[in-house]
């Protein structure tokens, strides 16, 4: 038998250059100074298998290039080891998880992005997810030219500054259909999702979020 989940799971999502990465570092400091146990982590590469299907997934280049449903599926072998292994357990233990993307993204990308059909890529990701479904989820909604500048001049874990990784590295209008799919899934879930206007300056950014953010988990943690 499954044991409760206590916890709270809290997802980041937003286009490349978002800033997500600085407001959940941000978030779990807010969260901690609070008391409350706060756990980050990231899709893909939450976990031990994740940062092996990781390295495939953005570092992979045109001369082998990855089919839109291997793509799928790659990242949803992440997601299914990262909740076993990492976010299941944290919140049966009670913690707050932040999570820096989840099924949102998978729809957006891999639907509105690559072309899949839509209702079939939202079912699987909910037959992988299960139970463990966000409370609330934060979209950084940024425009794709200005987060794309934003993210070649980032230093990153994964890649220099100035080198794009395999998803940032997509034409423009990929990037747009994505905008376009997180703006789609507001509107079919928008007591979940939250939109934040992520083309000002980050502390702007972070406050609004800050606000909003404890406001929705008000009397839940």
């Amino acid at each position: 038998m499954e044991k409760p989940l206590k916890g709270l799971l809290i997802t980041l999502e937003g286009g490349e250059g978002s800033g997500k990465s600085t407001i959940m570092a941000r978030l779990k400091a807010d969260l901690e100074s609070n008391g409350h146990d706060c756990l980050v982590t990231r899709e893909p590469g939450g976990s031990t298998l994740g940062s092996e299907i990781r390295s495939l997934l953005l570092t992979a280049r045109s001369a082998h290039p990855i089919h839109p449903m291997a793509e799928l599926m790659l990242f949803l072998a992440d997601r299914a080891q990262h909740i076993q292994e990492v976010i299941r357990p944290a919140l049966e233990e009670g913690k707050v998880v932040i999570c820096d993307r989840y099924n949102d993204s998978t729809i957006a990308y891999q639907g509105f992005g690559r072309g899949l059909d839509i209702p079939t890529v939202q079912e699987i990701c909910e037959r992988v997810s299960g139970r463990v479904k966000p409370f609330v989820t934060l979209y950084l909604d940024v425009d794709p030219k200005t987060g794309l500048e934003r993210a070649k001049q980032a230093a990153k874990e994964d890649s220099a500054a100035g080198e794009m990784d395999r998803i940032e590295s997509e034409e423009l209008a990929f990037h747009r259909q994505l905008r376009k799919g997180f703006h789609w899934l507001i509107e079919q879930n928008p007591d979940r999702m939250i939109l934040i206007d992520a083309n000002r300056p980050l502390e702007d950014v972070y406050e609004e979020t800050k606000t909003l953010f404890f406001d929705r988990i008000k009397g839940y943690v």
